[in-house]
């Protein structure tokens, strides 16, 4: 799944693309994805300017005058700045043109989604999908301590606690179980049983890992790549994502497999040690 490296990726690969240009039309392939598409998107789209390109968590935001266009890119979607003249795939679901641009949304999955927030009511932020989001990992508030009063009442493994999305956004899988090995933390530990010392260097580790996969413009396990078609190139970084059985970078022990939440953890027992507090 693209996650918040992916996403702002993404945008930024868009933005020159589309920030100040006006959509000239819209192609839909599909009837929707995860949700059906906004009635007459089209007629809701064409002759409008895209004034901003933005990004709450993992949800694209591109901001028109009358309203805010929400995108999701689900566990396979991807955007990409093309010219519009060239053929769509089989994926190939919906296409917002630019003159002889086009932006195009390829899902095979079809878990993305693409949904219209108009202006005049609530603020985007406060759109049911985004209201309940936790804070951006690189705001100034996000902190050890902002980390370590969340966690307190929390009984959860800190590694599900951070992809749940409510406290800190956009830490999905990869990059909570590489931010829980810089921290040196089982992914395993109750999320209320890590002191505050631990949440300073897991909220640092944060930052770091998802900064380092930003440089080197993302994941590319699957079906990622950028705006520009280009692949990203952290996981040839990881230090134990995907690196089952290999031996630990740090003390040449096995990385391990486990999963939780139904999804695949990886870590070093021995770099990484379970809180005993209480």
């Amino acid at each position: 799944m693209p996650e918040l490296p992916e996403v702002e990726i993404t945008r930024r690969g868009l933005a020159p693309h589309v920030e100040g240009r006006a959509i000239t039309g819209v192609v839909l392939r599909r009837s929707g994805l995860r949700w059906p598409f906004p009635d007459e998107l089209a007629a809701l789209l064409t002759g409008h300017t895209v004034r901003r390109t933005g990004r709450r968590g993992k949800f694209l935001l591109l901001g028109f005058d009358h309203g805010t266009l929400i995108i999701h890119l689900g566990m396979s979607g991807r955007l990409r700045a093309l010219p519009a003249a060239t053929p769509a795939g089989k994926h190939d679901h919906i296409d917002l043109l630019f003159g002889d641009q086009a932006v195009r949304m390829t899902d095979p999955r079809r878990f993305g989604a693409v949904l219209w927030h108009p202006a005049g009511t609530v603020p985007v932020e406060q759109h049911p999908l985004l209201a309940n989001l936790g804070i951006e990992p690189f705001d100034r508030a996000f902190n050890g301590e902002y980390l370590y009063q969340k966690c307190r009442n929390r009984r959860a493994d800190i590694k599900l606690t951070l992809l749940s999305s409510k406290i800190v956004v956009g830490v999905g899988n990869i990059y909570a179980s590489e931010s829980l090995f810089v921290a040196g933390i089982d992914p395993r530990t109750p999320a209320q049983r890590i002191t505050r010392k631990r949440c300073d260097r897991l909220a640092e580790a944060i930052r770091s890992v998802l900064g380092e996969a930003l440089r080197q413009g993302g994941s590319s396990l699957r079906d990622f790549i950028g705006a520009d078609g280009q692949p990203g190139y952290f996981q040839l970084h990881c230090q134990v994502y995907g690196r089952a059985g290999q031996p630990c970078h740090q003390c040449g022990a096995a990385i391990r497999q486990i999963s939780q939440g139904q999804r695949s953890t990886f870590y070093c027992a021995n770099c990484q040690k379970k809180a005993t507090r209480s």
